[in-house]
């Protein structure tokens, strides 16, 4: 009962903070984030009362399914954005773009860092500062999906954009898994090839072959349902599928087989989307099923930030330095690579900004660390911080970015139930008696 309440008063918060939101012009998903700070174990969770907040991080640990089913749909939706016409048409410069601007995020502040280390080794560690490099390269698809479709985003930006954000995942994997590889073997002066090449290779494959093989199966089952509220509930059923089937881990001596929900999913989506005649359709209900699951994912991001992480000097410096190196690494690389592929001026100018939100994959690669101790868990803390300041300030930015591009275009107030009447009454035409 107590998890109930702490939820229903943490999402009422969130959306009357999203009212509020809109006013100062700011992203909703920047509101449902500061309810989850509130009702967080930083905030009322200090009173201890039950009900009223999430009191502990075991407690938010607990309804970690909520944000990997959150995860899994958002995966879902950007799978959409592969359908074959639109990869004809911008296939290429995607895939490039995707790849140079993770790379350059990864080697810029892998530099930044290790010149840090040598400054001040006894505070970074060399296998830390190398393990960051590769996490910086990691974008969060959430936050960007959720500020695309709260103001409709269209345009040449957006088009990339989401392709760009669903490979960065592949990418991040590649260069997290060989990072990470090294990292352990600075420590145990061991070099080990199978974690460093075959592991992070054979989950990129497996996730991709596991998510064709259930994108055909849903195609085949969604044609024996005919109503629309069967054939919704298909798909989401397998969606939900898919998310636990991807939870499996399977280890045969040295050599670790697992899955990644966000690859899996997105490829489940994919061919969805390319096989069924009526994906469209489908993809537009669901989501807006998933609406309320999303609000529900943020403010538990939300609530797992950990504010005390501003309390240690140390980490904020390696922070600072770790945010804008990775800035200039991800808007310089997609800057020279858009450029290297003849994308208009608008994408050069403003694609890096959209891709600076760094969220859950952040998050996930940073607990995956740490059986390297003390540089583990300075990693941990160095990503909380990075991800407290960019879930909080880059959706904005990308809402910033895709304005200026011209792919969001101010509109007038307009509500469910109906148009808003304007306050200035003398504007209004003089009715007919």
């Amino acid at each position: 009962m107590t998890v109930l309440l702490s939820i229903s008063i943490g999402m009422i918060s969130a959306l009357l903070l999203s009212r509020l939101a809109k006013y100062l012009s700011l992203p909703a998903v920047t509101a449902y984030l500061i309810a989850g700070i509130i009702v967080g174990p930083c905030c009322l969770g200090l009173l201890g009362i039950e009900g009223l907040g999430f009191v502990s991080e075991e407690e938010i640990a607990s309804l970690s399914i909520i944000s990997d089913c959150a995860l899994g749909f958002i995966a879902f939706s950007i799978g959409n954005e592969f359908r074959l016409g639109q990869l004809k048409k911008n296939g290429k410069a995607a895939t490039i773009i995707g790849i140079f601007q993770a790379v350059a995020a990864t080697v810029i502040v892998d530099i930044v860092l290790i010149i840090l280390h040598l400054a001040m080794p006894d505070r970074l560690p060399l296998s830390a500062a190398i393990t960051l490099g590769a996490i910086a390269s990691a974008t969060a698809p959430a936050a960007t999906l959720m500020v695309v479709r709260q103001y409709k985003a269209k345009g040449e930006l957006t088009d990339l954009l989401l392709p760009i954000v669903a490979l960065d995942d592949a990418v991040g994997l590649i260069l997290f898994a060989v990072s990470y590889g090294i990292a352990r073997a600075l420590q145990s002066n061991a070099l080990d090839v199978i974690s460093i090449i075959l592991n992070p290779m054979i989950e990129i494959i497996a996730s991709l072959v596991l998510g064709a093989v259930m994108g055909c199966l849903l195609s085949f089952a969604e044609r024996f349902f005919h109503s629309r509220s069967k054939r919704l509930s298909i798909c989401i059923a397998f969606v939900l599928l898919t998310v636990a089937i991807s939870m499996i881990k399977i280890e045969i001596g040295h050599v670790h087989v697992g899955f990644s929900s966000l690859l899996v999913c997105m490829m489940l989506g994919t061919i969805f989307c390319n096989i069924c005649p009526y994906s469209e359709e489908l993809m537009e209900r669901v989501d807006g099923w998933t609406t309320p699951l999303f609000v529900l994912f943020f403010l538990l991001s939300g609530a797992e930030l950990n504010l005390r992480v501003f309390l240690d000097i140390g980490i904020v410096l390696i922070g600072i330095l770790f945010l804008l190196s990775r800035a200039i690494g991800k808007c310089t690389g997609a800057y020279f690579s858009a450029k290297w592929t003849k994308c208009s001026d608008n994408v050069c100018r403003y694609l890096g900004i959209t891709l600076l939100p760094q969220a859950g994959v952040a998050l996930g690669m940073s607990l995956q660390v740490a059986p390297l101790g003390e540089a583990g868990v300075l990693v941990r803390n160095i990503v909380l911080f990075s991800v407290l300041i960019l879930e909080l300030v880059g959706p904005l930015m990308a809402k910033i970015a895709l304005t200026k591009a011209g792919d969001i275009i101010p509109e007038g107030a307009t509500s469910a139930r109906g148009v808003i009447p304007s306050q200035n009454h003398h504007a209004l035409p003089k009715q007919k008696r």
